[in-house]
């Protein structure tokens, strides 16, 4: 029973068996006749098996004789290396006859080696030794200047005997020297004969094959007899009309063509696809009205694979095979399979994937800064050119800003993206107020989506810019879709979406693309609105706690720079702090953490260190009460159950004295400072590394230096050398060069390590001052020892009055000796020797009595009764600040009185 199959799914075709009468007659034919298929394969193997065998005899007569040759010169060259070398042959040439004694030696040696001669030469090459005495004595015919040499020579020559192979080789004496020669030789037909032996073995095993061959076929051919059930004509029609019945019923098209491009065969579905004649077969496929590329594609006999083409309105999915590749005759065979509908619903698939797709890539690439402009740009540069050709994103000022907008209000174009750039529509950064006919406005007042299929028949869009609206459509663009930008209750804005290269415009299902791909970017806008307005409120929090200017002094020329950074307010401050004697403090710190807290505390401790220089306390004094109060705000919030952060901060303060030029340092966990030079060169200070401000239990130490006239201090927060991109050694290295070449001036050298070190967007707050050191000349500074007598103190009136009499200041020299009286007394009366009087002229008038007690003077409103205590109320009354600071060796109490306008002018 043979099955014949048609498409996958249909129900196979049974053919009948044919009748046993026709069975004999099948098998009664040869089974090895020259026109069955098994004969054909018999004499095809018959003939291979031959071919094998011709090539092996002549592979094998090749290999004889090759082997042949080598042999032949192994063992020439054997026997003749083994001669020369053998006893009694060096001293038999050096014998009155070597003939008769080598003659012998050689012709045993030759038949023991079965070769056909071992000739012995002198040097000359004349023969002691030959199988024919009658050529003893002649010339040797060869080459022989490799063995006189010292060499050997082996070659192969046409010989009185035939072809042979000859070897020679030096004899040698003790001292290498050649004494004579000794050449052996074969014929190659001695060391043949492998030939003779193999031959009959290859013949007989090609003997074997055809055989073999033989009942090889017979058997196949009694197989196939048995397969096809011996069908004649008759079964092998029916078979025929079963396959065209099922080639004519399958549902995809089947053409053969032949190998000039005529078709041979077209089934029904082939016809009903291609509309082809009714005698189209044995035409042309050029002459039967194809369209060109399908006809070309059928004449080329080239292989296709689903190769689509638009045949009138449908779709056809075209797979195309030479028959050569099977042996069969030239030309080709074409499967045509309608797939127009598949191609519809794979369409429609495809655009939901690439819609999908785009709202992944808005979660993933809108957003991802807190900025609320660079957001907008993110979503215009991911919708163009994936969804709209043209995007414009309007937001109101307010959003921009950080606050919540007000309808009604104007809008900025904050982001405009197009395929082209000299579109006629509004650029970004203009501000907008759309009508209200507009369908901006509209989205703006109903809270939804709006779409103009046609801009220009559009009269309320036009109503906008009646002229812009005409270049508009001139230009191409002809449909629209606005998004309103809503986050919760609030609308922050408008999304226009625009049209010009595909002809259709926007469908519904466009539209609510458009609505999600706004929503998602609509988060995104109102988190970077939250964060500007968070942010503004940190940063102006913290420009409110530093200091808005400078305090007047002349001890530094200073220039700093305080620049928040980009991802959130942090701690950092400064300050510059005057102090008494005509010293100035300089700070430096940085709060732990960004935002708001980190901004308050950053202003409790800059209130405390305003306050604790007050008291004149030296660095590590300062830096030891900033410890225990941070240490208290920490154990303040864990004690409230506060959500806020342990606190850490760094702090560098510095105490700069004029007069001495003397620079006091301790630092709390910050950076070292740097200092510059006259001559430019630049060092980081060793100041010893104290610990973060709030861990506790370590002292702060010192470190003294003394600062030439000029020299630039600069102190700084690691936001300034330290980043994510490189470490704190890096950002150092590169702040000595920046110092190196920055310019001399405070400003110029604030400018040039900016410049130089800043990123473009910083993630840390960067404080930096540079302070240029100055000196109080010897000129304004007087002192004087003071004896511990009360007639001193007369002696110090005269002394202070002829040095403001030389100063220029007779106008102060009333209070200036009421001061001095009271504080020199009082040194003598309360205090402990020494006493020393120090004047110094700077912005002010400074006096200074400095003596060996440690006891704290305080101020007191004597009663009436009272016989004393009114010094100190006087001096408070007559100065404009007083004081007491402390000193390793005792404790000075100074008052300050303003300069006259004459004499600060002068």
């Amino acid at each position: 029973m043979v099955r014949i199959t048609g498409r996958p799914g249909s129900r196979p075709t049974r053919l009948p068996s044919p009748p046993h009468a026709a069975r004999p007659h099948a098998r009664g034919r040869g089974s090895l006749s020259g026109r069955s298929v098994a004969g054909q394969v018999f004499f095809l193997q018959v003939v291979i098996v031959l071919l094998l065998v011709v090539a092996a005899v002549v592979a094998l007569v090749l290999q004889v004789r090759h082997d042949s040759r080598v042999e032949a010169r192994n063992r020439s060259l054997a026997v003749a290396e083994t001669f020369a070398n053998a006893p009694g042959t060096r001293e038999a040439l050096s014998s009155p006859d070597p003939t008769a004694v080598l003659q012998p030696s050689a012709e045993a040696a030759r038949q023991a080696a079965k070769v056909d001669f071992i000739v012995v030469m002198d040097p000359d090459g004349i023969r002691y030794t030959h199988p024919k005495p009658d050529r003893i004595g002649k010339k040797f015919v060869g080459n022989l200047a490799p063995a006189q040499a010292g060499g050997t020579v082996t070659e192969e020559i046409n010989g009185t005997i035939g072809r042979l192979v000859q070897a020679v080789v030096p004899v040698k004496d003790a001292d290498g020297k050649v004494v004579g020669l000794v050449s052996a030789g074969i014929t190659t037909a001695r060391v043949g004969g492998t030939l003779d032996r193999q031959l009959p073995l290859l013949l007989l095993a090609a003997g074997v094959a055809v055989a073999l061959s033989t009942a090889g076929t017979a058997l196949v051919s009694r197989r196939l007899m048995r397969q096809t059930h011996g069908l004649g004509p008759h079964e092998m029609t029916r078979m025929y009309e079963h396959h065209d019945a099922v080639l004519h019923s399958v549902r995809e098209g089947v053409i053969i063509v032949d190998a000039e491009g005529g078709l041979l065969l077209a089934n029904d579905e082939a016809r009903r696809l291609l509309h082809l004649p009714d005698d189209a077969e044995g035409r042309g496929v050029g002459d039967l009205g194809l369209d060109p590329a399908i006809a070309e594609l059928l004449a080329s006999a080239r292989v296709a694979t689903d190769e689509v083409h638009l045949v009138a309105d449908r779709l056809l999915a075209v797979n195309q095979r030479p028959t050569t590749l099977r042996g069969g005759p030239s030309g080709s065979v074409a499967t045509l399979r309608d797939s127009t509908e598949l191609r519809a619903l794979s369409g429609r698939a495809e655009a939901a994937r690439e819609r999908l797709d785009l709202l992944y890539d808005a979660g993933a690439r809108v957003g991802t800064s807190l900025d609320v402009t660079r957001t907008a740009e993110e979503l215009t540069d991911l919708s163009v050119p994936r969804f709209a050709d043209f995007v414009a994103v309007d937001l109101y000022d307010a959003v921009l800003a950080g606050e919540e907008p007000e309808p009604g209000a104007g809008l900025r174009r904050t982001a405009l993206d197009g395929i082209r750039k000299d579109a006629p529509l509004y650029p970004a950064g203009e501000r907008l107020r759309f009508v209200a006919s507009s369908p901006q406005a509209r989205s703006l007042e109903s809270g939804g989506p709006v779409t103009e299929l046609h801009l220009s028949q559009a009269a309320g869009w036009q109503a906008q810019d009646l002229e812009r609206s005409a270049q508009v459509v001139e230009y191409g663009i002809h449909s629209l879709i606005t998004v309103p930008v809503r986050a919760g209750s609030l609308v922050l804005g408008v999304v226009s979406f625009w049209r010009s290269e595909k002809p259709e415009a926007f469908d519904a299902e466009e539209v609510a693309l458009a609505e999600e791909l706004v929503a998602r970017a609509a988060v995104s806008i109102d988190n970077a609105r939250r964060f500007t307005r968070e942010h503004s409120m940190a940063v102006t929090l913290q420009r409110s706690l530093l200091p808005r200017s400078l305090p007047e002094q002349s001890a530094l020329d200073i220039g700093y720079r305080y620049l928040p950074a980009q991802a959130g307010v942090g701690g950092d401050w400064f300050d510059v702090l005057p102090l008494s004697g005509a010293r100035v403090a300089l700070v430096v710190g940085d709060v732990v953490g960004h935002g708001l807290y980190a901004a308050a505390t950053m202003g409790r401790l800059r209130t405390a260190v305003s306050n604790f220089s007050a008291l004149d306390l030296a660095p590590d004094e300062l830096l030891s009460l900033l410890d225990e109060l941070v240490g208290r705000i920490d154990q303040d919030e864990q004690d409230e159950g506060g959500s806020a952060p342990i606190t850490g901060a760094t702090c560098l303060y510095a105490v700069y004295d004029p007069v001495s030029r003397r620079c006091t340092i301790a630092r709390a966990g910050h950076p070292p400072p740097a200092v510059v030079r006259p001559d430019g060169s630049v060092s980081f200070l060793d100041v010893p590394a104290g610990p973060p401000l709030g861990v506790g239990g370590l002292p702060f130490e010192t470190a003294d230096v003394e600062l030439e006239e000029g020299s630039r201090l600069v102190l700084y927060t690691d936001g300034l050398v330290e980043d994510r991109e490189r470490d704190i050694d890096t950002g150092l290295e590169m702040l000595r060069s920046a110092l190196a070449s920055g310019g001399s001036s405070p400003e110029d050298t604030c400018r040039a390590v900016l410049d130089a070190l800043l990123p473009s967007r910083p993630s840390d707050d960067v404080a930096l001052i540079v302070a240029s050191t100055r000196a109080l000349g010897s000129d304004r500074v007087a002192e004087w020892d003071v004896p511990m007598v009360p007639a001193a103190v007369g002696e110090v009136r005269a002394a202070v009055t002829r040095k403001l009499a030389e100063w220029g200041l007779e106008e102060l020299t009333f209070t200036t000796e009421l001061i001095l009286s009271e504080l020199v007394t009082n040194a003598i009366r309360y205090g402990a020797d020494p006493v020393r009087v120090r004047v110094l002229r700077d912005g002010s008038l400074i006096c200074e009595v400095f003596d060996g007690s440690s006891t704290s003077p305080h101020l007191r409103h004597a009663a009436m009764t009272d016989e004393g205590g009114r010094g100190l109320f006087l001096v408070a009354q007559l100065a404009d600040r007083w004081g007491t600071r402390y000193t390793t060796t005792g404790k000075i109490i100074w008052a300050e009185q303003p300069l006259p306008r004459e004499a600060r002018d002068s």
